[in-house]
C-alpha cells in the first residue's frame, strides 16, 4: 500500500504479479505460506477453546427445559424417576433443544489485505486467514457448521481448518476480486462473520449489510488494521504506492499529511461503525501488532455474547 524512507514495508503489486505460470502473484505467495498459517490456526483454536466454552455437541442438547407429565406409551428410560418419586404422577425431564448454527466467514483476499509494515506481524491477509480458520475450528468444536461465505455450504468437519485453506488457496483469483462480501443463499438466523480492512465505499458495505440482515442473517465484523496504517508514521519525501494497480502518489513531505489522513481515517472507520450498528452487527477492531490469539477470543466472546442476548436460537 505504501512505501517510505522510515517505516518499511511489504506488498504485492497487482500490476506486475501476474505471469508465474498464469496465476496470480498474491495467491502464489498466500499458497506457499499456508501450511504455516494453518498450524497457527490450531495454536489459536487451541488457546481459544480454553478461554471461550461453547457447546460440545449439535442436536439434542444436555441443558435442563422443564418436566412434563409422562403420557401413555412414553418410554421408561425417559421417566424421570427421582422427579416422580416426589408425586403420584410420572414426569419426563426434557431438555432444551439446540440445533447447530450455521456460521458464514468471509476473510477479505482483496489487494488492499496484501499489506504488511515493518510494525505488523502478518500481512492483513494472512491475518484475516488465520482469525477465519482458527475461528471456525473453535465453532466446529462447539457443535456448529461452518462455511467460507461464497465457497460452499455449512459443514460440521474435525478436518474444517484444512477444508477451509484449501477452498481459500484454490479460489484465490476469484474472491481477490471481491471488494464486498458476496451475497449468496444463506438459510434463515444465519451468523455471518466478516473478516477484512474494509477499505471500501461505506455506503456499498453499508448496503450489503442491510441485505444479509433483510435475510434475516446476524453477525460481525472484525477490522483489520497494519499499525502504520493507523499511525501514519512516515516523513519526508514519500512515495504511496496504489495496491489495485493504480498510479503512484508522490507526497512530497509526508508529514503534512497527517493530520488530515488521520481525520479521514477516523470518519471512515465511523461509517463502518455506523453500517455495522444500523444492520445489527458487531463492530470490533483488530490491529496487526497484537497477538492473533487476542483478537479470535474477543471475537468468539462476542458472538457468544450477542447469541445469548438475541437469543437467536
Amino acid at each position: 500500500m505504501v512505501a517510505t524512507a522510515t517505516v518499511a514495508t511489504q506488498w504485492f503489486d497487482p500490476a506486475a504479479a501476474k505471469g508465474r505460470g498464469g496465476q496470480d502473484g498474491a495467491a502464489a505467495d498466500l499458497a506457499s505460506r499456508t501450511p504455516r498459517l494453518v498450524a497457527r490456526a490450531r495454536e489459536v483454536a487451541a488457546s481459544v477453546i480454553h478461554g471461550a466454552h461453547g457447546r460440545r455437541r449439535a442436536g439434542v442438547g444436555e441443558t435442563f427445559w422443564q418436566y412434563r407429565p409422562a403420557v401413555a406409551g412414553e418410554p421408561a428410560q425417559r421417566i424421570d424417576w427421582r422427579r416422580s418419586a416426589r408425586s403420584d404422577q410420572l414426569y419426563v425431564r426434557e431438555l432444551e433443544w439446540e440445533a447447530a448454527r450455521s456460521f458464514y466467514l468471509w476473510m477479505d483476499a482483496s489487494p488492499s489485505m496484501a499489506f504488511k509494515s515493518s510494525l505488523a506481524q502478518d500481512f492483513k491477509i494472512d491475518r484475516a486467514a488465520l482469525l477465519g480458520l482458527a475461528l471456525a475450528d473453535v465453532l466446529v468444536r462447539g457443535g456448529e457448521r461452518v462455511a467460507a461465505l461464497g465457497l460452499g455450504p455449512p459443514i460440521a468437519a474435525r478436518d474444517i481448518i484444512e477444508r477451509l485453506a484449501r477452498a481459500l488457496i484454490e479460489n484465490l483469483d476469484t474472491i481477490a476480486g471481491w471488494e464486498l462480501a458476496p451475497l449468496v443463499a444463506f438459510p434463515a438466523r444465519a451468523k455471518i462473520v466478516l473478516i477484512s480492512d474494509f477499505l471500501c465505499e461505506p455506503g456499498e458495505l453499508a448496503a450489503r449489510l442491510m441485505e444479509f440482515a433483510d435475510a434475516g442473517a446476524s453477525g460481525a465484523l472484525l477490522m483489520i488494521v497494519d499499525p502504520a496504517e493507523e499511525s501514519f508514521p512516515f516523513a519526508g519525501e514519500t512515495r504511496f504506492l496504489d495496491t489495485d494497480g493504480g498510479a503512484p502518489f508522490h507526497a512530497g513531505e509526508a508529514r503534512r499529511l497527517r493530520e488530515a489522513y488521520s481525520a479521514r481515517l477516523a470518519e471512515h472507520r465511523e461509517a463502518v461503525r455506523e453500517a455495522a450498528k444500523r444492520a445489527g452487527f458487531l463492530f470490533l477492531l483488530h490491529h496487526t501488532d497484537r497477538p492473533a490469539a487476542e483478537a479470535a477470543l474477543n471475537l468468539t466472546l462476542a458472538l457468544a455474547s450477542l447469541t445469548e442476548r438475541r437469543r437467536w436460537d
